[in-house]
């Protein structure tokens, strides 16, 4: 009875013994074993100590006195809260922003920092407002990029030695206050004003210009309208007083020619074989004989005094019109001289005077009848 008490007592004990083996083994397992997700890494402590970075998958550690702190690799995003600043000409604002942050050392960020999103967080917001106030209100609304560039800049170096990069930061909106925009608006509207006022100054000042420009080259245009109007006169006034004259002296010369013909039509009625021409007569016979041998006209080959001008001249005052009238004229005065001569043959006709045959002999002639008619009174004398 004695002898079997203490084996049961010690298969009992066995048996126990066995049984918290077998419940231990899971436990052991399982906090001896750790699974590293293949985004993350796990610092390792035993006994508070720290021993080494986990890697992804299955990684054996003591168990029961070991504990591990997971930190995402993967880019991460902090949402900075709005905040309230002064710029640097006393005008308040309230901005937020997005910060990207990336760890790159996780032993750094375990050993160096407590929480490092928290603390980059709160490094973010004080940052934010140190930038928005040293800068003005208007470099705020309009820099936005340069206000993500210097933020990102500020939080670089104290981020770096807790193992975190910051990648980007966006600052979101920067408002002014409800005052402020009030004022901003009256500003712009009375920039606009000042804007459209100054536009319509230079429009007028423009238009007074053109304006002036424009009555200076009428002013020029009427100038020069009148001058040549004024040459264009002269020059019929010239023509005019050309025509004149060249008119007066044909009818002078017509006249002339008409008396010399009325005078040796009462010489040819005569008995006298002695006749005077006059010298006028013989000078205008000449001039229009153009038909007669010797005539002064044909050794000038037919061009009168009148017409001795220079083209420009003559273009000027339409000498060349005045000559085909004047042509005319000639053709008029040949038929007279032709009348002429057919009248003093009639009147030589039987006498051994030779014929006439131009101007300059009758003359010649008229000095001969003059001789002897000097003579024969002489004689009767």
């Amino acid at each position: 009875m004695l002898s079997g008490t203490p084996l049961f007592v010690a298969t009992a004990a066995g048996l126990l013994i066995g049984i918290l083996v077998l419940l231990l083994v899971p436990v052991v397992l399982r906090s001896s074993i750790v699974i590293v997700d293949a985004y993350e890494k796990q610092a390792l402590t035993v006994l508070g100590e720290y021993r080494k970075l986990l890697e992804p998958g299955i990684n054996v550690v003591p168990p029961f006195v070991s504990r591990t702190y997971s930190y995402d690799m993967r880019t991460q995003t902090l949402d900075v809260p709005r905040q309230e600043a002064i710029t640097r000409d006393n005008s308040p604002v309230t901005a937020d922003a997005i910060v990207y942050i990336k760890v790159m050392d996780a032993k750094r960020a375990f050993l160096e920092v407590d929480d490092y999103k928290r603390a980059t967080s709160n490094l973010a917001q004080t940052t934010l407002r140190a930038v928005l106030g040293d800068m003005e209100l208007d470099d705020t609304l309009n820099k936005r990029q340069e206000i993500n560039t210097r933020i990102r800049t500020e939080l670089d170096g104290p981020t770096d030695e807790w193992g975190i990069r910051v990648e980007s930061v966006e600052v979101r909106e920067v408002n002014p206050t409800r005052d402020v925009q009030e004022a901003m608006e009256k500003q712009t509207s009375a920039e606009r004003r000042r804007r459209a006022m100054i536009l319509e100054a230079q429009g007028e000042r423009r238009s007074a210009v053109e304006k002036a420009e424009g009555e200076k080259q009428s002013q020029i245009i009427r100038a020069q309208g009148e001058k040549q109007s004024q040459i264009l006169e002269a020059q019929g006034d010239a023509i005019s007083t050309v025509l004149r004259a060249r008119a007066a002296e044909s009818m002078g010369e017509r006249a002339v020619i008409d008396k010399g013909m009325d005078a040796l039509t009462e010489i040819g009625g005569s008995e006298s074989t002695t006749f005077v021409l006059p010298q006028e007569l013989s000078s205008m016979i000449g001039r229009y004989g153009k038909h007669l041998t010797g005539s002064d006209v044909q050794e000038r080959d037919g061009q009168l005094e009148s017409l001795e001008f220079d083209e420009e001249t003559r273009e000027l005052i339409g000498l060349d019109d005045i000559a085909e009238i004047i042509g005319e004229i000639d053709e008029e005065a040949d038929m007279d001289v032709e009348a002429m001569e057919k009248q003093a043959r009639a009147i030589k006709e039987g006498k051994e005077t030779a014929a006439i045959s131009d101007a300059d002999q009758a003359a010649d002639a008229q000095l001969e009848g003059r001789s002897a008619a000097d003579g024969n009174e002489g004689g009767r004398t």
